[in-house]
């Protein structure tokens, strides 16, 4: 069987190879580099069809943080750091401002069918994937897939330190290129709120040979970090290029790593005065901090003592007299696992008297009821949220008491009274995204006050709000997969129990179906995928995925199939499920996660994709960016779990998607559909 594969996919590389010679043209990669599982073709390289078998090529790279002068971006790319200070009419050590474009001049020859220009790189972390390196590091000048191809490192035994081959993305010119006095290619990375002719100008070439250098047409999307084949007819430099139409990426967005750029050398006395200043200022401070300490530690003893009465060598006097009713009503063993329990979350959570909730809930008053159980409460003038629980509570106190994460609901304290567990939480002012998403008539603001103009349905969400929240969703799993001790699954995640901040940043809420992962697993292969099985299947129907529903069968793909239908919602704003045709009619839901997948295939996919959208967002978005989150979310719901990428994946496209997103300007939406209608 694994012969006959390979005899197939040699004969497709060998017929593509032929065709591609006879048609003289290269294939747009499309966002193919996205799905590693499946070895497009064209994910390979640009095809060995030029005239020439090597010659001198040109690339675009964006300084990063971490590379961000001709020596370091020529040690990542395997250039010439002269020629690339010379091109850009910059010194060897200078300086590139954060998301400016930087032409690098290469080598291109031919490997087997393809065209590349070869680098290497060094594993420096062990979440870095063949993924990671072509689409983050390499920002799209390589593909996982020709990654896989020309390494012999299995995608799931990359360590720290290995030295992977590199296969950069390059390109000769044709003979039809040549004879139209076409010289080189330069292989372009489209930002967002590029198209054609602002790209033709840039270089100030025909847009005609634009698309024909890369099998396109005008009415072809063209997406972000997909290499764009631009011919010229002479050597470049910067000079030759519009740089007025090249703006630079927007700053990395936020808690993403970014190594700080040294700044510029002054006067040395300054310095020293500066130096002094500083040190003047933090000793200030650490003094500040260290009497704020005391001050805080005495209070807390203080009240430690009062809420364990004030008797430590009582063992009869542990816990107030409400708590001690509690232990007498349980059974003697989960009594025992609930004192123990107690005993280790007062280490870090405040614990609360009731009558202490019941004044900053108003006596748990309607007013104050925001969904079900939960209650706003307010505390010497700050908001919290109480959760009234009467089932088992230990795991998830045990769990957010030593999570620390700004996109993770915070725990604060706890009560108990009566046989119920009162949980209280950092306040979400927004409430939650299903609410904001689908909910057209109420919401309520931070006082509980309804608000019924200008904030009440999902079009107070934007674009860049919408990929914010999944950015923020998706970097708190990625914690939770991959950072945490121990590691955990979520299980429950669905737009009801992701929270929104006064500045509409997300918050994963409701841990109480939240499984920790198999920590032995956490090094073996991927095959294992920490596989955990369950005969009690529970949570959201929309939400779940299929081998959970069919099997019991825990994973992290659980939390990654969840994300796709979260983005799906954020994309078209439709709940995860959809009652069709007449009330009560049993077998007429439309499930969410079922209908991407005829939005983006077969023909028309940019006229679905727009009806696709929810028209609260009336057309302002970027439609190449909404076509990559939407082929994001269509891999997360693939109803085999191997095939899904992992959270760590996830999260690099959405910082990608985000980085673009952030860097949109509504204007250039509105001058491209200008621009096409004027071509019409």
């Amino acid at each position: 069987m694994a012969a006959t594969a390979i005899f197939w996919y040699s004969f497709s590389l060998i017929f593509f190879y032929q065709f591609h010679q006879s048609h003289s043209q290269q294939s747009y990669l499309n966002n193919k580099q996205l799905d590693c599982n499946k070895n497009w073709t064209t994910a390979m390289g640009f095809v060995c069809n030029g005239a020439a078998k090597s010659c001198k090529s040109y690339l675009t790279f964006r300084a990063t943080s971490t590379y961000n002068s001709p020596v370091t971006i020529a040690y990542l790319l395997n250039a010439d750091a002269t020629e690339i200070a010379q091109i850009n009419n910059i010194s060897d050590v200078a300086t590139i401002p954060f998301g400016n474009v930087i032409i690098v001049p290469v080598n291109c020859s031919c490997s087997g069918p393809f065209y590349q220009h070869n680098a290497s790189y060094v594993l420096k972390s062990r979440l870095e994937t063949y993924y990671s390196v072509a689409n983050e590091t390499y920002q799209g000048l390589s593909t996982c897939q020709s990654l896989i191809a020309q390494n012999d490192y299995d995608f799931r035994n990359l360590l720290v330190n290995m030295e992977i081959h590199v296969p950069v993305r390059c390109a000769c010119p044709t003979s039809n290129q040549t004879a139209k006095g076409f010289k080189y290619l330069l292989a372009y990375l489209v930002k967002s709120g590029d198209y054609y002719e602002k790209i033709a100008s840039m270089f100030n070439v025909d847009v005609e040979s634009i698309y024909n250098a890369n099998e396109l047409s005008s009415e072809q999307i063209i997406h972000p970090f997909n290499p764009l084949l631009i011919p010229l007819k002479s050597e470049l430099n910067i000079d030759m290029i519009n740089t007025s139409l090249i703006s630079p990426l927007a700053p990395p967005p936020p808690q993403l790593s970014v190594v700080p750029v040294s700044p510029p050398s002054g006067n040395k006395s300054s310095r020293k005065w500066v130096f002094l200043g500083v040190g003047i200022g933090v000793g200030f401070l650490l003094l500040i901090l260290l009497l704020g300490f005391l001050l805080w530690f005495f209070r807390y003893r203080h009240r430690k003592d009062t809420l364990l009465g004030g008797a430590k060598n009582d063992d009869d006097k542990k816990f107030d007299s409400e708590s001690v009713d509690v232990y007498k009503a349980l059974p003697e063993k989960e009594s025992q696992s609930w004192s123990e329990g107690v005993k280790y979350a007062i280490e870090s959570l405040t614990m609360y008297e009731y009558e202490e909730l019941q004044n900053a809930t108003g006596s748990f008053a309607e007013a104050n009821r925001i969904k079900g159980s939960v209650f706003r409460a307010t505390f010497k003038g700050d908001y919290a949220a109480v959760k009234m629980m009467k089932g088992e509570a230990l795991e998830e106190i045990n769990l957010l008491k030593q999570i620390s994460h700004s996109n993770i609901i915070r725990l604060s304290g706890f009560c108990l009274h009566d046989g119920n567990r009162y949980l209280v939480y950092e306040y979400a002012e927004r409430g939650c995204l299903s609410d904001l998403l689908h909910d057209q008539n109420k919401v309520t603001n931070r006082y509980g006050q309804l608000e019924t103009e200008g904030y009440s349905s999902s079009g107070t969400l934007n674009w860049k709000q919408r990929v914010q929240i999944a950015y923020d969703v998706a970097d708190a799993l990625n914690y939770l997969h991959n950072y945490s001790n121990p590691p955990y699954i979520h299980k429950n995640l669905k737009s009801s129990n992701i929270l929104l901040d006064g500045n509409m940043r997300a918050k994963v809420s409701n841990f109480s179906l939240a499984r920790t992962l198999n920590a032995d697993n956490q090094h073996k292969d991927e095959e294992s995928l920490n596989l955990q099985m369950t005969r009690h299947i529970i949570g959201t129907h929309g939400y779940m995925a299929p081998e959970y529903i069919e099997n019991g069968l825990v994973t992290p793909k659980l939390d990654v199939f969840a994300i796709g239908v979260v983005i799906l919602e954020l994309l078209s704003g439709r709940e995860a499920t959809r009652h069709q045709g007449e009330v009560g009619k049993v077998g007429e839901e439309e499930l969410l996660y079922a209908t991407i997948r005829q939005v983006l295939e077969g023909e028309n996919v940019r006229e679905k994709l727009r009806d696709f959208m929810d028209p609260q967002l009336r057309h302002v978005y970027p439609l190449d960016l909404a076509y990559s989150l939407a082929q994001l979310a269509k891999n997360c719901v693939s109803h085999d779990l191997n095939t899904r990428p992992p959270m760590t994946e996830v999260f690099v496209t959405l910082s990608k998607i985000l980085s673009s997103s952030l860097d949109w300007d509504p204007s250039d939406e509105l001058e491209h559909s200008r621009s096409l209608s004027h071509g019409r």
